[in-house]
């Protein structure tokens, strides 16, 4: 990726953990990135690479004073949501029913950050790039391919999130998927969004990423052998082969190898 992402389209994806130190070594290992603990005056905000270029970020749960929070929130992934006006953007969040959790922000020169809630209480971000616009490799082995919201109601979701960004959304005509939605920006399709029904009973609203991978199964195996737990084993879908997989500190994220035909252009 060179250039800033479009408005909605998923730029950047971090992970909350206590300990930081722990889950960088975790994905380091399984999907081959470079990372270590950034500088005090950034909050030791680790920016993992592959290849030289950012595919992901990974900090330590901690409050804005530096403080250790308690409880400890659960570790989950955070998808960020690219807007050309933070500002804007974040008014319509609020006139259309989701909740500001942190921010707006500035984050140096890098850009402005915001993090919020949907109505059903999915935790996602709103990235404004400065210097920064987001992940700089997509759809390859160990980079971001894909963002999944799972939610309870998906007319719901799709009005709102159609009501504060430029994007649209339509059924999805796989095999297999009619239920589903897909999340479209400029008529292409960059996330999906899933009916929570379909999982486990519990499963809260998230936005969950998915890692490009050569091996699904290679990957799980690895995951586990890490000390990682599988959510969903392997399975083959239309779109390819894919396992849903939690790291160590319980972080839940999709690997999947895309059929032929679903291979991005």
């Amino acid at each position: 990726m060179n250039g800033p992402y479009k408005p909605g389209t998923p730029c950047w994806i971090d992970l909350m953990v206590p300990d930081q130190q722990a889950a960088i070594d975790f994905y380091c290992d399984l999907f081959g990135w470079q990372g270590e603990v950034g500088p005090a005056e950034q909050g030791g905000y680790a920016v993992c690479t592959l290849r030289g270029r950012p595919v992901a970020g990974i900090m330590r749960a901690m409050n804005p004073d530096g403080t250790v929070p308690d409880p400890v929130p659960p570790t989950a992934w955070t998808t960020y949501l690219s807007t050309d006006d933070i500002d804007s953007t974040v008014k319509s969040v609020m006139d259309n029913g989701g909740t500001i959790m942190a921010g707006p922000m500035d984050v140096m020169d890098l850009g402005r950050m915001v993090v919020l809630a949907d109505p059903a209480g999915a935790l996602l971000g709103l990235w404004q790039s400065g210097t920064f616009d987001g992940a700089g490799m997509v759809n390859e082995h160990g980079a971001l391919t894909w963002n999944e919201l799972v939610t309870p109601d998906l007319p719901a979701a799709s009005a709102f999130y159609s009501s504060i960004l430029p994007v649209t959304t339509a059924r999805s005509e796989m095999a297999g998927a009619e239920g589903h939605i897909v999340y479209q920006v400029d008529g292409r399709a960059v996330a999906g969004i899933m009916d929570s029904s379909e999982l486990p009973q519990g499963t809260r609203p998230n936005w969950r990423p998915s890692f490009h991978v050569d091996s699904v199964d290679d990957i799980q195996a690895a995951a586990v052998r890490a000390g990682g737990s599988v959510q969903r084993p392997a399975f083959d879908m239309a779109a390819g082969r894919m396992a849903v997989l939690a790291d160590p500190q319980g972080g839940a994220f999709a690997v999947i190898t895309p059929s032929p035909r679903q291979q991005p252009a």
